[in-house]
């Protein structure tokens, strides 16, 4: 899983245990090892936007630069708002390139989508995020579901998780709830 500060503190941890319940061995990867702080993205009726309040901390695995991706069968990007930073890293550029230039399993939540978009591997794919990341997202070149049915209120129930390039070990995930943020396969190329 690829991370930094300000990740969105349910997605990462929601998908880190679901992941290992499954008997995947699963590292978090930062910017560096220093501990993580998330954060709770929430939605208020006087707010036209989300708030922001203090998370959880999480201590990384490995720092981006210690990441060897041939080791792993997939790579997780939560969203929240580290994405907007880490799709900057050399070391991000380099892990993501691997995973979708071997046409293996690339799984974004919420916006997560930034990184993919911001390194050129949207075009020609279905892809969902965060509601307000589509017009990104087809500026990237690649297409929402746009009509997929959503729930007003939480940040979940919209089709804001996906996989690219199949789900991790071939598993795709389609029962979502409020609260089940695990990944499904939307679609690829």
């Amino acid at each position: 899983m690829l991370a930094g500060d300000a990740v969105e503190d349910l997605e990462i941890y929601y998908i880190l245990y679901r992941l290992r319940e499954a008997g995947y061995a699963v590292d978090v990867a930062a910017p560096t090892r220093r501990t993580m702080r998330t954060v709770v993205h929430d939605f208020e009726p006087d707010s036209d936007a989300y708030v922001e309040r203090p998370g959880r901390r999480l201590e990384p695995d490995l720092a981006f630069s210690e990441v060897e991706p041939e080791r792993y069968v997939g790579v997780v990007i939560p969203g929240g708002r580290a994405p907007e930073y880490i799709r900057v890293d050399s070391d991000v550029k380099r892990i993501v390139s691997h995973f979708f230039d071997n046409d293996l399993p690339v799984g974004t939540l919420c916006h997560g989508p930034q990184v993919p978009a911001a390194l050129g591997y949207l075009q020609g794919r279905k892809t969902s995020g965060f509601p307000p990341l589509a017009p990104d997202i087809e500026a990237a070149g690649g297409t929402t579901p746009g009509n997929a049915a959503r729930s007003p209120g939480s940040p979940f129930n919209e089709p804001g998780i996906n996989s690219q390039n199949g789900g991790i070990g071939g598993q795709h995930y389609s029962e979502r709830s409020q609260y089940d943020v695990a990944c499904y396969h939307v679609s690829q190329h």
